[in-house]
Order: structure tokens, then sequence, then C-alpha cells
């Protein structure tokens, strides 16, 4: 049996300048929205650039071009409510006929388990690729409970795309789910004793939506 996957870490000059403003506390919500929407497009450009591929053809104004297209149609699935922010994103750069499910994960403040309040996945995922937009991979509990939701619906193939991770996180995901491939803009130091990321960059949802 093969190992669990490494995860991927985007990197560049510009998703450090992005993550300098998502992690900075004076940032304010309009601008750390549109900043955590520009990193997701990097980070996803990481996270997708090996889907399986089929040649084709295409009429150009004066010739016949050899293309490159996805072999299998992609479903995006956004961890409710900080992953919503990565969706538009999303969306913007991949082909028409792309499917949206949605998962709701809610965190326990006490235990810091996840569970599932909401589920809008299409049932029939069978031939597809799907990704999972989660902002903060913490404990990984929540993604982990959302991969195997999506597995229930027999999926092609499952990506997993963050803006940061905790490696205990990373570590929990790789018990759960070895096959899934974790992208993400960087990996942080350590959970606190409230299993949030450090340094990282404090409550993402709230960030974003006001708590």
């Amino acid at each position: 049996m093969p190992g669990p996957l490494a995860p991927r870490i985007a990197g560049g000059t510009l998703v450090g300048e992005h993550l300098a403003v998502l992690r900075d506390a004076r940032t304010p919500i309009s601008q750390f929205r549109r900043t955590a929407m520009a990193l997701t497009w990097l980070v996803l450009a990481e996270a997708l650039q090996d889907l399986t591929a089929q040649a084709g053809t295409v009429e150009t104004p004066l010739a016949t071009a050899h293309v490159t297209r996805m072999a299998r149609r992609l479903t995006v699935v956004p961890v409710l409510r900080a992953g919503l922010v990565m969706l538009e994103p999303a969306l913007a750069m991949l082909p028409e006929g792309t499917r949206v499910g949605f998962l709701g994960m809610a965190r326990d403040e006490t235990t810091h388990r996840p569970h599932v309040y909401l589920e809008r996945v299409p049932e029939d995922l069978s031939g597809e690729d799907v990704i999972l937009l989660d902002v903060m991979i913490a404990t990984g509990g929540s993604a982990a409970d959302a991969l195997a939701e999506i597995r229930k619906h027999d999926p092609a193939s499952m990506r997993l795309a963050g803006l940061i991770a905790a490696p205990e996180g990373l570590a929990h995901l790789a018990s759960r789910h070895p096959d899934v491939q974790v992208t993400v803009a960087a990996v942080d130091e350590r959970l606190n004793e409230m299993a949030f990321i450090v340094p990282g960059l404090g409550d993402a949802g709230d960030r974003m939506y006001a708590p």
C-alpha cells in the first residue's frame, strides 16, 4: 500500500503577500475577503494542475488546433461558511458544466469535534473529480468528515484545497484519507489549547463575514 500523499504548498511572492494581509489583525473585513479570494486562485492553480486530461481539437478562425481538455467533470464543494469565499474564484477559473455541492460543518466549542448540519452534494459523483474547499485545516476533523460524506457518492477522485493548515490537521487527514491530495498556501506551527491555528489568522469566518 502506498503511503499518504504529501501536502502541496502553493508558493511565490504573491502567495506571501496575500498571506501577510490575511494574517494582519488590522485588515478590514472587505479587504480580508478580497485577499482570501485572490489567494484561492493561486492555491487552486496548484491543486488542479494535474487533473486527468484528454487530447482534442478545436477550430480557430484560421485552422484546426490540437488542445488538451479535462477528461472528467469537476464538482466543487465548499465547507460552510468560510469556504464560500473560495467558491467564486473556483467557478471563475473552471469550465462550464462544473457542479457545486455544499457541506455545512459546525464545531463544538467544548469538544472541538465537528458535526454535519447541512449536506447538498450531487447524488452520483461516479466518474467525476471533486475538490473540497476549506479555508482553515486546524484539527482536520471537519475536512475529514466532509471527505467521508463525499466519498459516499463514489467520486473518481477527491482533492482538498485550503489556505492555512496545522500539522496536526494534516496528520489527521493523512490517517483517514491517505489518497486525498491536500494543497494549501501555508503550514503553520501548531494548534493552541482552543484548537486554533498558531500563528494563523484568527477565525476566518468571523473575519470575512463578521461574528
